[in-house]
């Protein structure tokens, strides 16, 4: 299988202090395949996640490569300029970002956000942008997705969002979804609810992932490569399973001890099918 996006290298200094974040970095991602990166907080997974798609603040400098594998074409993205990377940020690579309010605008009904995301990036009728809403809506198993479309943020649950925003990245069909903690403030049923829709995804589209987590119950059930990450640095790489069945660096093992214990009512939720 070949990959489709190769990251070599990777180095992010805050250039205020020279301090150097992320240190050198190296992963691959195949197509139709999930690379879950874990960690503890601070252990520079998001940042890793943003100087990819060049998301960083302006005083960090990111330095490397980064190929990405498009259609007949290899593009080192820490080389492009802002239009080419909001290109591929709006049409190739999708993120879903780790607090689903945040993630829309207050102000503005689910529609309007969704339509004008559908307008700009496909270039497609506002007729045909409200469609493709209701379609990929429904695909999320959102039965009543024309009166879903009609609230307003506040009025939707974290689980309902974290639906929406997977829905939007889903009719954008990119090559890569790179998801941050999009878990993180769920509970265990609608963990489970929103994992089985990346579940989902990868089958129908054949989308690459990159599942960024600090709950290893619900990487180890997507994942199949792991790159474990602590103070800016990759501690272990490789087969998923492997690494959880026989990790190697002291560190991956104390994380799989503590942070599976943490995870057991998600495994459970997972096994007993709560929420079908």
């Amino acid at each position: 299988m070949s990959n489709i996006l190769e990251v070599d290298n990777l180095t992010v200094t805050d250039m205020r202090d020279q301090d150097e974040i992320v240190h050198h970095i190296s992963f691959e991602l195949k197509k139709n395949s999930c690379l879950g990166i874990v960690g503890e907080s601070g252990s520079g997974k998001s940042i890793t996640a943003k100087a990819i798609l060049g998301l960083t603040n302006p005083w960090l400098k990111s330095e490397g490569t980064v190929k990405y594998f498009g259609k007949n074409h290899c593009t080192d993205m820490l080389k492009l300029d802002t239009n080419s990377l909001r290109v591929i940020r709006g049409q190739h690579i999708c993120m879903i970002l780790q607090d689903s309010m945040s993630a829309f605008d207050p102000l503005e009904p689910i529609e309007k956000q969704m339509g004008e995301t559908f307008m700009e990036n496909l270039k497609v009728s506002k007729i045909q942008a409200r469609n493709m809403a209701v379609e990929y809506l429904k695909l999320m198993n959102i039965n009543d997705a024309d009166q879903v479309m009609k609230k307003y943020p506040h009025q939707l649950s974290g689980g309902m969002l974290q639906r929406c925003m997977i829905a939007t990245a889903l009719a954008m069909k990119p090559d890569i979804i790179i998801a941050d903690e999009p878990t993180t403030a769920l509970d265990s049923i609608n963990q489970r609810e929103v994992v089985g829709e990346f579940q989902r995804l990868r089958e129908l589209t054949g989308t690459a992932l990159i599942f960024i987590s600090h709950d290893l119950g619900v990487v180890q059930h997507l994942s199949d490569q792991l790159l474990v990450m602590k103070d800016g640095e990759g501690v272990e790489y490789g087969d998923a399973k492997t690494i959880f069945s026989n990790p190697q660096h002291e560190y991956t093992r104390h994380l799989i001890a503590t942070r599976l214990k943490m995870s057991q009512s998600f495994r459970k939720a997972m096994k007993s099918g709560i929420g079908r």
